[in-house]
């Protein structure tokens, strides 16, 4: 609560002086009527009148507080904001193909992959963000959408082995340029995640990357794996992990790093998983949303009840003072 007219509330200093002289008056008594004695009344019973005598005095002080506020304005404030976000359109193109088991990173890749992305996507208030999958073919797990919860979802139930084994790089950038060819947003956007060589597929990914220029889309691309060797495991035909083996990592790092020159993107390698975490937190601060924030307050005049309830104190003096009371004027 606040006041238009605040200075007005030092009227209220005025009933310090009202009330200093109606006790004054009490206390010298305010007969009208003057009697020889009042030693017979003495004894007298004392009716609710006599306890009533000073409400009405309580009644117009109340009163004129109240009228004193009314005129000071009482306002009360309502604030609203007004969020206008310009967000960027974002594609995280995973790689699912068996060699993404591999535990160099922990537990693997995969999982690794998978939960350093869904605290990327938590950070990405406003952007729309789809998910395609690839290994020996690709497909959408999920298209653009602001819906994180729906989005985080999706991004847990990949999984490995769902789909022909293989990497085609190109194909798995095709579906991600096709979510993204008719969006209108300022900026958009694939991550590409992969830990291999481009080895199926119908289209070449240096021709996908072309497309994508085009398009105006910026593909940022990870090479996922260890420097070396790294421990792959083996199953058996349960499913069951029997054994590991160490086997080279295979990176088409020149392809990786010419897919993103080519868009304006640029090439990281993550050889664990911290290092993967500080890749997406760097393409994080590199691909901002603008958003705006416009604050604005609307005044409502709050004087009416106080008005109100002071007619109401006048009302009730009158009544308890000329009716009830019954004095003489």
């Amino acid at each position: 609560m606040e006041f238009a007219n605040p200075r007005i509330l030092w009227l209220l200093l005025l009933l310090v002086p009202l009330a200093a002289y109606y006790v004054y008056r009490a206390i010298q008594g305010g007969a009208a009527i003057k009697i020889s004695s009042v030693e017979g009344l003495k004894g007298a019973p004392r009716t609710v009148r006599y306890y009533l005598r000073h409400v009405p005095f309580a009644l117009r002080c109340a009163a004129l507080t109240l009228i004193v506020i009314a005129m000071a304005r009482p306002q009360s404030a309502e604030h609203n904001s007004r969020t206008t976000a310009e967000g960027i359109d974002i594609v995280l193109a995973i790689d699912i193909s068996g060699s993404m088991l591999a535990r160099d990173f922990r537990p693997d890749r995969i999982t690794a992959a998978k939960e350093v992305a869904s605290s990327f996507i938590g950070d990405r208030y406003g952007d729309r963000i789809g998910l395609v999958v690839f290994a020996g073919e690709a497909y959408t797990q999920s298209p653009l959408t602001t819906d994180q919860s729906s989005l985080q979802t999706l991004l847990g139930r990949i999984r490995s082995g769902v789909i022909a084994d293989g990497t085609a790089i190109g194909n798995g950038l095709a579906t991600a340029i096709n979510r993204l060819r008719e969006s209108d947003a300022k900026s958009k956007v694939i991550i590409l995640l992969t830990d291999g060589v481009n080895n199926r597929g119908e289209i070449a990914p240096l021709t996908a990357a072309q497309i994508a220029k085009e398009f105006g889309i910026k593909i940022y691309t990870i090479g996922v794996g260890t420097e070396g060797e790294a421990p792959f495991p083996v199953f058996d035909n349960k499913g069951r992990v029997v054994q590991t083996v160490n086997m080279k990592v295979e990176i088409d790092e020149p392809m990786l790093r010419k897919i993103a020159s080519e868009t304006g993107g640029e090439y990281f390698r993550a050889t664990d998983r911290q290092t993967l975490q500080a890749i997406y937190d760097r393409i994080n601060e590199m691909e901002k949303s603008r958003v705006e924030i416009a604050e604005y307050t609307t005044l409502h005049e709050e004087y009416l009840p106080y008005l109100i309830a002071a007619i109401v104190l006048l009302v009730l003096e009158f009544i308890t003072n000329r009716i009830i009371l019954k004095r003489i004027p």
